[in-house]
């Protein structure tokens, strides 16, 4: 029975939806263009990307999808601690280098900061809260982030409580109670979405718990849609759904955000899925999707790094509309190109060789 649990086969991970790691791609980009927009206007109505941070939204869902579709006939025999295993060689080798990249930018940022603010002993309980997902919003700095060294593990975060829950338990349940518990969760999701006004907490002292309704429901979502085989034929194509998915990110922010955002996310993300786990792929772009989907996590957890950075710099200079799109644009291509070197240097080899020890443990 344990040569079962164990077997190379168990271990290894299904074919991948071409498109939906395309889009995944462009909810990667789209985060960071809204990251850096923020720091030039408040004023999100102001914002040319200004619905930019429902892309985790669509992450958490594309990973219910992808979860249940990965694991749902495996888990039962490979076992929850071999799960973990494999969703920790996934996930946290970057977990550890954006921590790394923020302890460094938090004590050598050439724009500004104030690492002499705080004593080398808490420096080194953020930086280790940060490699082991705990939350710690004690960077005044850094607007009381759960993670002051890496902004956006907020959400991984999330993920691993999602990824713990679907082995504990949801991958046993049956369609009929995922059904119910994702009303129930989508319930949840407007209420806090009306509280609060929008859906943009979940990163910070005082709106962590926002977090947990955003990924209930998401990833909720996506394991229905696989349950259930909603998967849409069509023939939209990577482009066609790539459009789609980029307009709800540039999608007004408003005094309406209460009802538009919960529209977004309960109704067209999932249908977006759906369409995306559907449709046809044009030979020439498959290439194009498994990078962009591959690109996806390194671009997600290196770029904030750069983005206090950024923040630093612009509170010193003020550029111009000009001058910052510019910028912006200059960088979110650099970023692409050191997420890049990230995923050939770094990830790709250290996932290979955690999996190469793993096998021969097993």
């Amino acid at each position: 029975m344990e040569q079962e649990k164990l077997s190379p086969g168990l271990l290894q991970t299904k074919q991948h939806f071409e498109i939906l790691d395309g889009l995944r791609g462009i909810a990667a980009i789209s985060v960071v263009l809204f990251h850096f927009m923020e720091v030039a206007y408040s004023n999100y109505s102001q914002d040319f990307i200004g619905h930019g941070f429902l892309a985790v939204d669509f992450f958490f869902c594309l990973s219910g999808f992808v979860i249940a579709y990965a694991y749902d006939d495996r888990i039962g025999k490979m076992g929850m601690a071999e799960f973990f295993k494999s969703r920790l060689i996934r996930l946290h080798p970057l977990v550890i280098l954006g921590s790394v990249l923020g302890l460094l930018a938090f004590l050598f940022d050439p724009f500004g900061g104030h690492p002499g603010a705080y004593s080398t002993g808490r420096i080194i309980v953020i930086f280790l809260a940060s490699i082991f997902m705990i939350p710690f919003p004690v960077v005044q700095d850094r607007a009381f982030n759960l993670f002051g060294f890496n902004a956006p593990a907020w959400s991984l975060f999330w993920e691993y409580v999602a990824n713990i829950l679907f082995a504990a338990v949801l991958w046993r349940a049956g369609r009929q109670l995922l059904f119910v518990l994702t009303i129930i969760a989508g319930i949840v999701l407007c209420t806090v979405c009306y509280r609060a006004g929008n859906l943009m907490g979940g990163w910070g002292k005082g709106n962590e718990w926002d977090g947990a309704a955003r990924v209930a429901f998401s990833f909720l979502a996506g394991m229905l849609i696989y349950r259930s085989n909603w998967i849409i034929k069509n023939r939209l194509g990577f482009i066609g759904l790539a459009i789609l998915l980029f307009l709800a990110f540039v999608s007004p922010f408003s005094r309406w955000n209460w009802i538009v955002e919960p529209l977004i996310v309960i109704i067209y993300f999932p249908l977006l899925v759906a369409l995306g786990a559907g449709a046809k792929l044009a030979d020439g772009l498959k290439k194009i999707c498994i990078f962009s989907g591959r690109l996806s996590y390194p671009l997600y957890m290196t770029h904030y790094t750069f983005i206090w950075m950024f923040a630093n710099y612009y509170a010193a200079n003020k550029p111009g509309p000009g001058k910052l799109a510019i910028i912006i644009g200059c960088c979110t291509v650099l970023l692409i190109g050191f997420a890049w070197l990230v995923m050939l240097v770094y990830d790709t080899p250290v996932r290979a060789y955690l999996s190469r020890k793993r096998t021969q443990v097993n």
